[in-house]
């Protein structure tokens, strides 16, 4: 389309008819193209494929024929020695030159047969050349005592001057020699052949001269060495390093190659190793018959433009018969446009089809005349809209506006409630950051609402011993949408700009939706109760230490009047010492329960967490609490999740065995008789969770907000026994010193379910 929009508006078609004549062009001359270029591909691809291997089956035939001539040399010499021996031990030199001149005769490729001794003198040849000569230096002397009887290719040494060089070409020889042996089986004497490397020319003229009509084909013939024995002028005598000659001495058997030369011309080269024959080891020769590939590729060349042209006709034809086509085919889209035009002008009279048109377009005529039925009822209709759209428009403005306004004094509402309210609010979203700061926060923490907006809530305001336990509790709700410390007031630990720690009650609640959703936190500072607290813990701890040396001293006193360490006493007497042990016992336990709320509000309560299999302090725990359980007669049972026996968290062995035996005694003293108490370890999001679980009556509504608190305590009833009301108190804050959580829920179908909240070791 850019083509077409880039070429100038003269030249471009004026209707619907000269596009389609040359959308049919285009095609015509796009299909010829693709056409010509895939068959031209695929004839160039079958013809190389079909010469290249006639060039190797080729090659094949002249490295046979080369195996076989070789082989009938090679056959022959040998005869002539053993004749050559057969002949005595003393043959004369005449018997010996008439054997050597008939065969020189009858084979006419030696160039020279001769007979040397074992001195290399010599003694008789055919026609006498080289007679009397010491040949005892040349390879075919030495390799035939060796064992070796035939040698490569050579250029004439002693006989370039004896003999005539045909067409000007040096004497090149094959020597092929045989020892001859005497009556003992020793050699006597050494037969040598030269065989005139002219009968290689005659093989090379009979496999490649069929091949000359009409095709440049060369015929090479390359040593072990890579030197051409044979070949076309220029290469002959050079030594080449092709692909082609690697094929085929690693093996390849008949095959071709496409390849390049130093010529620069590209060659379809089929090649062959000779292997020799029968007895004949072989030369190790390879034969190349290589071709141009401009030659071989020619017919395809030629078939290609004779399909290029004849495409080109077609094309204009179908172009010239395109076009009538299209004027048929648009004469009918004519009428719909004179249509069209007489209803842009207002007329609206019915479309009436050609007689000759075709069904595409009665079909369209037909629809165009129902729809134009529907756009006058369509536009009646709009007019009547137009007439109430203001009035609609006015009604639902002032209605956003009304609930623009609403909404507005709603937030400023909120916004009023929330900067007039005693307590600080802070608003943080699902990744800690703080997005509201109202002006109690400034006040209690030091920082200004443009510092604190955008910033980590961690960095303002939470101690950094506590940051670890505020990224669990965000990433546990953005993973189960739950967290123990939603929608209820705990007492937490922060510090102000200064870096000065305080005690504050927290609520926080979940507020937005979706994206959008936050956390939204309100803070009382509770550090002057603390100081109270502290004070009156002193107190409490100031007497309870005077109170613990005596009231020891009672219980055991009167430990040892129950015994009766002290000799007999009446019923009366022993049930009023019971009465009185018994009471000095809940003393002793209410006054060391005081000693640990005091150090731990002092910070004095001893603690040494380190990493341990929590299971084992979960089972030690529940073994320790069955006897209670018996004699409550309530069955009591531990469990583990698959894969959590050896799972490490640091802990206080002890301190986290009293907050279990604590919870499982108050569980034991609610549990109604033959139902069960359940201690369960298992994962809970990131956390390692401890469950004590009972079918009691469930905690009291009146009593929720207010457990964990010091010296609370529900109605356990006339037949259960009274506790100081200080465990859960201690146990919860033993668990948030180890950087845990402890908090309770209602179990479905009745009883309550205390989780202890523990973070794994890392």
């Amino acid at each position: 389309m850019q083509t077409v929009r880039t070429l100038p508006r003269r030249l471009l078609p004026r209707g619907l008819a000269g596009y389609m004549a040359l959308a049919t062009s285009v095609l015509c001359a796009i299909l010829t193209i693709v056409l010509v270029t895939l068959v031209q591909n695929e004839a160039r691809d079958h013809v190389e494929q079909s010469i290249g291997f006639g060039l190797g089956e080729l090659a094949q035939q002249a490295a046979d024929k080369l195996d076989r001539g070789m082989y009938e040399r090679y056959r022959e010499v040998n005869l002539l020695a053993r004749r050559i021996g057969d002949l005595g031990p003393n043959p004369t030199f005449e018997s010996q030159r008439r054997m050597l001149e008939d065969a020189h005769r009858s084979y006419g490729y030696y160039s020279w047969l001769g007979l040397a001794g074992l001195d290399g003198t010599v003694q008789v040849s055919a026609r006498g050349l080289l007679q009397g000569s010491n040949v005892s230096a040349r390879p075919w002397f030495k390799n035939a005592l060796k064992g070796t009887h035939i040698g490569d290719v050579h250029e004439a040494a002693l006989l370039a001057k004896l003999l005539p060089a045909p067409g000007g070409e040096p004497l090149r020889f094959v020597d092929v020699a045989f020892p001859v042996d005497g009556p003992d089986g020793k050699p006597r004497a050494v037969l040598g052949a030269h065989l005139s490397w002219q009968w290689a020319r005659d093989v090379e003229r009979s496999v490649i001269q069929p091949l000359q009509v009409g095709r440049a084909v060369d015929a090479l013939i390359v040593d072990a060495n890579g030197l051409v024995l044979l070949g076309p002028q220029g290469l002959q005598g050079e030594t080449v390093d092709t692909h082609s000659l690697r094929q085929a001495r690693s093996g390849r058997g008949i095959g071709y190659v496409l390849e390049k030369w130093n010529d620069g011309k590209e060659y379809l080269v089929g090649y062959s190793q000779t292997a020799g024959y029968s007895d004949y080891p072989g030369m190790g020769w390879t034969v190349l018959l290589r071709q141009e590939a401009a030659n071989a590729y020619a017919p395809v060349h030629r078939m290609g433009q004779y399909a290029l042209w004849t495409g080109v006709g077609l094309a204009v034809l179908f172009s010239i018969a395109g076009a009538l086509v299209a004027n048929w085919i648009t004469h009918p889209i004519k009428s719909l446009q004179e249509y069209a035009d007489q209803i842009r002008s207002g007329q609206v009279a019915p479309l009436v089809p050609h007689e000759r048109a075709y069904d595409e377009v009665r079909s369209l005529a037909s629809a165009l005349n129902m729809m134009m039925g529907e756009m006058m009822g369509r536009s009646r209709e709009l007019e009547e809209l137009n007439r109430t759209l203001e009035h609609r428009v006015h009604e639902r403005t002032h209605e956003l506006a009304s609930a623009l306004a609403t909404v507005q004094q709603n937030a400023q509402h909120i916004n009023t409630i929330i900067e007039t309210a005693h307590d600080a609010f802070i608003g943080m979203d699902l990744d800690g950051i703080v997005t509201d700061w109202n002006t109690q926060s400034e006040r209690m923490f030091g920082w200004r609402r443009h510092e604190a907006i955008g910033r980590p809530l961690a960095e303002l305001v939470v101690p950094a011993r506590y940051h670890d336990s505020l990224r669990r509790a965000i990433r546990e709700f953005r993973t189960t949408g739950h967290t123990g410390a939603l929608n209820r007031r705990v007492e937490r630990t922060v510090s102000n700009r200064k870096g000065e720690e305080f005690a504050i009650e927290m609520t926080t609640g979940i507020a937005g939706i979706g994206e959008r959703t936050f956390f939204s936190i309100f803070l009382h500072d509770i550090s002057l109760r603390k100081r109270v607290d502290q004070m009156k813990n002193e107190l409490v701890a100031t007497v309870s230490h005077e109170l613990r040396t005596p009231l020891t001293s009672m219980r055991a006193s009167l430990g040892l009047l129950k015994s009766g360490a002290a000799g007999p006493i009446d019923g009366e007497i022993q049930e009023l010492v019971d009465i009185a042990h018994r009471h000095c016992e809940r003393l002793v336990r209410l006054v060391g329960d005081m000693l640990d709320v005091e150090k731990i509000e002092s910070g004095r309560l001893s603690a040494h967490p380190r990493p341990q299999p929590l299971y084992p302090i979960v089972d030690d725990a529940v073994g320790a609490m069955r006897g209670q359980a018996q004699d409550a007669r309530v069955g009591l049972h531990s469990g583990c999740a698959p894969g959590l026996e050896t799972v490490d968290a640091c802990v206080d062995r002890d301190r986290i065995t009293q907050v279990l035996m604590n919870l499982v005694s108050n569980a034991i003293k609610f549990a109604p008789p033959q139902s069960a108490v359940e201690v369960t370890l298992a994962q809970h999001g990131q956390a390692l969770r401890i469950t004590v679980a009972d079918r009691g009556p469930g905690i009291p509504p009146a009593f929720r907000e207010r457990i964990f608190q010091r010296f609370a305590q529900a109605d356990a009833g006339a037949d259960r026994k009274a506790s100081s009301g200080l465990g859960l108190a201690i146990s919860r804050q033993i668990v948030v010193e180890h950087g845990g959580e402890l908090w309770f829920e209602d179990r479905v179908g009745g009883g309550t379910a205390f989780h202890v909240d523990l973070p794994p070791q890392v």
